[in-house]
């Protein structure tokens, strides 16, 4: 009787504990089916991985979340908006192919792993790497191609263990990977209309709207803003002795250096032609001139190199400033700075200093 008894009461504990694991895994669904249903919506990059990585977080108590991604694919191309962001500053790495491939191979499905995690510190948080005892790794597609991977560490090495049930997370990075292809569609939609398809830079009308913008704070801090428009030199003698296709290739080369030798508080633009429009904010007409012969002098030591064709590239600019005399709204700013590139085009003339190009 008293074994009956023993036995009964062991019964009811094991349904117990059944019913409660039952409950535990049914509330651990629900939420990654609220983080499912959270991103399905979400049209850009920012906001999605904003989105996913604090909800995992605050969801699932996890100390650190986030996300690597292989250095070279769609999403990577946004990575300056991104930036911005102060978490994914913290919670954003970018690592190179061969690194992440050489942890996960081809295999789609959640990783986990608790012991000698060394091998994987180069997909760590640079100053967390040490604190992670147990980490999931669950690999990112983009059409159907490893971009990437959403990580998740614990200081417990018994938060993630080896043969633990994967499946609602490899649910959830299929969602994910929907999500990537809907905002990379949507982005690369705006990008076309925001941006000059050649270059990558912003487009005239994107340029004139942020010079409104910033003309008008200008005026009300009473701060410099400066305008470079800049024009390549005998742009139509390279397309007529190389052709249209290495004229482009000028157009892409100018507007990369252009950019990445910008500040991040700079606008560059493709303005019309091989003209382009460089807006200064906070910077002097002095400042505004140095920063057009830093830029005109990387291009005289950096020629263009096309197969064995090395061709010199070369502009003329002209700059305006808010203080300038007669200087009363953004047109005016961009006449003004139109008149004195026409200026610098005629001393060269004057001069006889024209471009020279290789036979």
């Amino acid at each position: 009787m008293i074994i009956s008894n023993s036995k009964n009461v062991k019964d009811i504990n094991d349904i117990n504990e059944f019913i409660e694991r039952l409950r535990r895994n049914e509330e651990i669904a629900h939420k990654f089916f609220e983080i499912e249903v959270s991103i399905l919506s979400i049209t850009n990059f920012k906001d999605l991985f904003e989105r996913l990585l604090t909800e995992i977080r605050d969801k699932f108590e996890i100390p650190y979340v986030w996300i690597s991604l292989i250095g070279e694919n769609d999403v990577v191309h946004f990575i300056r908006d991104l930036a911005s962001s102060e978490v994914l500053r913290q919670r954003l790495n970018i690592i190179e192919k061969e690194t992440l491939l050489k942890l996960v191979a081809d295999n789609t499905k959640p990783l986990i792993f608790n012991e000698d995690l060394s091998h994987f510190y180069r997909l760590f948080p640079p100053h967390e790497k040490y604190l992670i005892k147990s980490v999931a790794i669950a690999p990112i597609t983009l059409n159907h191609e490893i971009i990437g991977s959403l990580n998740l560490g614990d200081p417990s090495s018994t938060r993630y263990c080896p043969g633990m049930d994967t499946t609602l997370l490899e649910r959830l990075t299929v969602k994910i990977s929907s999500c990537l292809s809907n905002v990379a569609a949507h982005e690369k939609l705006r990008l076309a209309a925001s941006h000059d398809h050649l270059t990558g830079l912003l487009n005239r009308r994107v340029m004139e709207s942020i010079l409104e913008r910033e003309f008008k704070r200008a005026l009300r801090y009473e701060s410099p803003l400066s305008l470079v428009l800049l024009d390549l030199d005998g742009f139509k003698t390279i397309n007529d002795r190389y052709g249209h296709d290495v004229g482009d290739e000028v157009l892409r080369y100018v507007g990369k250096h252009f950019a990445t030798l910008s500040r991040e508080t700079d606008v560059v633009a493709r303005f019309a032609g091989d003209e382009f429009v460089i807006i200064l904010p906070s910077t002097t007409l002095s400042e505004a001139h140095k920063k057009a012969e830093r830029l005109k002098t990387f291009l005289q030591k950096n020629p263009l190199m096309l197969d064995r064709i090395t061709i010199p590239v070369t502009f003329s600019y002209g700059i305006a400033m808010t203080q300038d005399p007669g200087i009363h709204d953004p047109a005016s700013l961009l006449k003004w700075a139109d008149e004195m590139l026409y200026e610098d085009k005629r001393r060269k003339e004057k001069d006889g200093r024209v471009i020279q190009l290789e036979r």
